[in-house]
């Protein structure tokens, strides 16, 4: 298959690439804005067709569209602290490369998979068993979340509208190689790592459903091959952990004292709880996670940002000075 993977030079779509080379003709397209770097596909570079552009850029999606037989599209501005902050990349990447990339399909008659998030759904409480599931009503909290349910809303018009044949995809909350150190689990890390104490916003009583990102590829994977035009497909692996279970076991399995951090304001917003229901994946695909054991598939995160620091390291300094500037 030729595939084109937008985003896929950063932390989700580079581990989709990562898989994919063997057995397929890959072309990506990023941005590589902060979030996306070369560095993040050197393992495969030989493998695969790197194009730099804007998913935005029209004319360039279109070229690389009509080339395809597939395209799966990660690219997105994902980071709610930054889209707080100035929420128009967000707009532009999440909203209008979207609606770039559903014309080219529509255009061509290529296959599309859309792959989006939990958030677009808010929040859960925090005291009760409920999941999110392919019913569940859209409730977008963050100006981030707000654009991935805008960008979802676009693909199921598109797919009523004019016939394309898209999918989506809702995942919960990825970790594993390649994490921007913005995100929760990679800065706790890299903070241990560079010396300084981790950070927790707020009580840290936020539930978060968390997959190992070969897991969410796989499940991709399963969709692109076998899932029904029009649907929505939700993947998680059953994996709540608040954010302080999770900051205290990155701080034990390093060594330290589990309570060897600082809290910081929460986050405007902060959703208090996702949870994912995979049924239709497990039944309908026959998907399910490998990676089972959280705490091993930690140890084997931290592993990797201990034995990759010249991948991490020129990232750091920039994104801790951001955060200290936000008294985060």
């Amino acid at each position: 298959m030729r595939l084109l993977v937008t985003g896929g030079a950063g932390f989700i779509g580079a581990n989709f690439v990562h898989g994919s080379v063997r057995d397929h003709e890959v072309t990506v397209l990023d941005a590589l804005t902060y979030a996306g770097s070369r560095e993040a596909l050197a393992p495969v570079a030989g493998d695969i067709r790197l194009v730099e552009g804007d998913v935005t850029d029209a004319e360039l999606v279109t070229k690389l569209v009509a080339e395809a037989d597939a395209v799966v599209h990660f690219a997105a501005e994902t980071h709610v602290d930054n889209a707080l902050a100035d929420p128009e990349p967000f707009l532009r990447s999440n909203v209008v490369g979207t609606f770039t990339i559903l014309e080219a399909v529509r255009r061509h008659g290529v296959r599309l998979h859309h792959v989006s998030t939990d958030e677009v759904y808010g929040d859960l409480e925090l005291d009760t068993r409920r999941r999110f599931t392919e019913e569940t009503p859209y409730n977008p909290s963050s100006p981030y979340s707000s654009t991935k349910a805008a960008a979802d809303m676009l693909v199921r018009a598109w797919v009523r509208s004019y016939g394309v044949r898209a999918t989506i995809s809702n995942c919960s909350n990825n970790y594993g190689p390649y994490q921007h150190v913005e995100k929760f689990i990679p800065r706790t890390i890299t903070n241990v790592l560079t010396g300084r104490r981790p950070k927790l916003y707020g009580s840290g009583a936020n539930v978060r459903d968390w997959i190992h990102v070969d897991d969410h590829n796989a499940a991709v994977w399963r969709i692109l091959a076998d899932g029904q035009a029009g649907r929505t497909y939700l993947i998680g692996a059953e994996c709540e952990r608040d954010n302080l279970t999770v900051i205290r076991t990155i701080l034990t399995l390093m060594g330290r004292d589990p309570d060897d951090f600082d809290h910081v304001t929460d986050r405007a917003g902060h959703d208090l709880r996702y949870a994912i229901d995979p049924t239709p994946l497990y039944d309908e695909l026959g998907w399910a996670p490998k990676h089972t054991d959280f705490d091993e598939g930690l140890r084997a995160t931290i592993d990797w940002y201990r034995d990759n620091e010249s991948w991490w390291g020129p990232l750091k300094d920039v994104v801790e000075a951001a955060y200290e500037e936000r008294g985060q």
